[in-house]
């Protein structure tokens, strides 16, 4: 495996390079947090997982349609030298390349997208950010259509399914993978 790939500096420079919004190099930050633990829970390299997790949306603001993310962006990460498979796994997590995904990585990569943002989104409106922060709480806030309307509901259904693990463990996995990071995420301690 190539060093470039497991090179989390590289990594974040690029993503800097191209991603100038605080709101979403924390939405990178988050995603690159869970898709790690999903690394880490099942033996695979956390470290080639995780920087394919913060490049996931590292051209959406330079291409911010659905006819150009994150599609336009390979040519910039085949420049770069990053391999087909982290490419097709960055794509994996867009609906309409209709890919289909079949690597633990690019199930781990769209289940985690959407819910991350969404669990980051809960932490942002509690005292304590994350640090009490439940299931039965996510659950109860997806149910609700206009908090954090942008994350779609039905890919964070479908992510679960991918994943054949039930709503409760994931959410509860990703709040996990989250805590550690929270003050990098924006978030208040408790």
């Amino acid at each position: 495996m190539s060093e470039l790939v497991t090179d989390r500096d590289a990594a974040w420079r690029l993503l800097c390079e191209y991603t100038e919004t605080t709101a979403l190099r924390r939405h990178a930050l988050a995603v690159e947090a869970a898709v790690r633990w999903y690394a880490n829970a099942a033996g695979e390299d956390a470290d080639a997982w995780g920087c394919a997790a913060l490049l996931h949306d590292f051209d959406y603001e330079i291409h911010p349609t659905i006819d150009k993310h994150p599609q336009d962006g390979f040519p910039i990460l085949r420049e770069r030298g990053y391999p087909e498979w982290l490419i097709r796994a960055i794509g994996c997590h867009a609906n309409h390349l209709g890919l289909e995904r079949v690597t633990a990585l690019e199930k781990v990569m769209y289940a985690c997208d959407e819910l991350a943002g969404f669990v980051h989104a809960c932490g942002l409106v509690r005292p304590d950010g994350i640090a009490t922060l439940e299931p039965s709480s996510v659950k109860k806030k997806l149910k609700q259509r206009s908090f954090a309307a942008g994350v779609n509901r039905d890919d964070v259904y479908e992510g679960v399914t991918l994943l054949d693990i039930e709503l409760d463990q994931h959410i509860a996995n990703v709040i996990e993978a989250l805590r550690p990071i929270a003050a990098d995420l924006g978030l208040r301690d408790a």
